[in-house]
């Protein structure tokens, strides 16, 4: 009966340790897939656009170019400017939901609005639009 207590507790541990170590490798597995999921930026638009619209796009495209040149190139970060006047854009704007003006960052699952700090930032404080995109795009690296 003794041996049998113990086999049993010894088998129990050994499918434990397995187990807990296959979680481990599942999740270090996750987190690298997360990690090295594509980053887009997205800045919708219309075919009319003020000075500050178009500081937008190319102050969001400068600010990506600097902070990640290396990435961009790989194409593991990219950016696009989408005119929603195009019926050719309407896929792309229905599949991440943009109906107006919007920067938007998307990895994965994940979809970040930055149209506010955008629209804010873009002409007279273009520093502080570079630090929010690279708040929102360092953690999907």
């Amino acid at each position: 009966m003794k041996k049998l207590i113990a086999l049993s507790v010894a088998l129990f541990l050994i499918v434990s340790f397995f187990t807990v170590n296959t979680l481990a490798a599942d999740k270090k597995t996750q987190v690298a897939a997360a990690k090295s999921a594509k980053v887009e930026v997205y800045y919708f638009h219309f075919t009319r656009r003020c000075v500050t619209c178009q500081a937008v796009e190319t102050e969001t495209q400068a600010a990506i170019a600097a902070l990640y040149p290396v990435q961009a190139k790989k194409g593991l970060i990219t950016f696009k400017a989408v005119n929603l006047d195009e019926k050719a854009s309407e896929a792309l704007a229905k599949k991440c939901n943009a109906e107006g003006q919007a920067l938007l960052v998307i990895s994965g699952g994940k979809r970040i609005d930055l149209t506010e700090q955008g629209f804010m930032y873009a002409k007279s404080s273009p520093e502080k639009l570079k630090a929010e995109l690279k708040k929102t795009i360092d953690p999907f690296l």
